[in-house]
């Protein structure tokens, strides 16, 4: 009967450790929520609207609605709980003369914003990759 118990107990205790050891926190837990992802998006349209070069591409910009929408693009992405529903990237950057050098000075002010905000950097470099596919559709009708 006690080894019957006991072999219960480490079984149920293997499962256990075994289900904790499993659990794996999402992209969106390690940027630190929806509530830091809001603040890396204030802190990088702040740094957008800082760089002269950039600044110009969002002159008729709503930009309280551009901020909720990358909000929402970046918890989408980071496996959080929203389910971007914003234009496609191509048609939402139709047209607007982006060029790659355009393209990078914000995937840097991106970074420098995540940094500012404390992202560690295992979860910016795997944030970057998500998003990187989007370069093709971003650029595709400039």
């Amino acid at each position: 009967m006690r080894r019957t118990l006991l072999a219960f107990t480490l079984a149920g205790l293997a499962m256990m450790l075994t289900a904790c050891a499993q659990h794996q926190t999402t992209l969106y837990e390690r940027l630190g929520g929806q509530t830091n992802i809001d603040a890396v998006v204030e802190n990088f349209l702040y740094r957008v609207a800082d760089d002269t070069e950039l600044v110009g591409f969002f002159a008729n910009t709503n930009i309280d609605k551009l901020a909720a929408s990358l909000g929402s693009m970046i918890c989408d992405v980071s496996d959080g709980p929203c389910h971007y529903e914003g234009p496609p990237m191509d048609r939402a950057h139709q047209h607007m003369g982006l060029t790659d050098r355009h393209f990078n000075r914000l995937v840097e002010h991106l970074d420098t914003a995540m940094q500012a905000e404390e992202v560690p950097i295992s979860a910016r470099n795997v944030l970057l990759g998500r998003l990187a596919p989007m370069h093709a559709d971003v650029m595709r009708y400039q």
